[in-house]
């Protein structure tokens, strides 16, 4: 599962700190420990990574991600189901498996060495809050 959480422009990305995917950058977020609610899981894994509290709002994709090894075969296999989520409180520090955390502005997105997906759920979630707002 993995955290959309925006500060005006901006949203929050972390650069992994361990394998899979060590040195990519990904929205806030991790697996879930048995007995857990996605939304306790997501929770919890923003808080050990980022130091935010969160309150999940609304569910904005799911997304199915296959890693291979060297010879094809699926080594890992993710179902990731995406929130957007609203800060709660905190003190944004990087932690647990992540080496570093930015908000990082929608117009520098393809700057960063983004896990696949991450751009495309991010951007849909922009103009999803786009739509929004343009109603109100």
């Amino acid at each position: 599962m993995g955290a959309l959480i925006f500060r005006r422009d901006r949203i929050l990305l972390v650069e992994r700190g361990r394998a899979p995917l060590e040195g990519w950058w990904s929205l806030p977020g991790g697996v879930l420990e048995t007995g857990e609610t996605i939304e306790e899981g997501l929770r919890r894994e923003v808080l050990e990574e980022t130091g935010l509290r969160v309150r999940p709002v609304e569910a904005a994709g799911i997304f199915e991600r296959i890693l291979r090894d060297a010879r094809g075969r699926p080594e890992y296999h993710y179902v990731l189901v995406d929130y957007v989520c609203r800060v709660l409180g905190g003190s944004l520090t990087p932690a647990d498996d992540v080496n570093r955390a930015e908000w990082a502005p929608r117009s520098r997105l393809k700057e960063y060495r983004l896990t696949e997906g991450t751009f495309e759920v991010i951007e849909k979630a922009y103009e999803k809050r786009k739509r929004r707002s343009a109603r109100v």
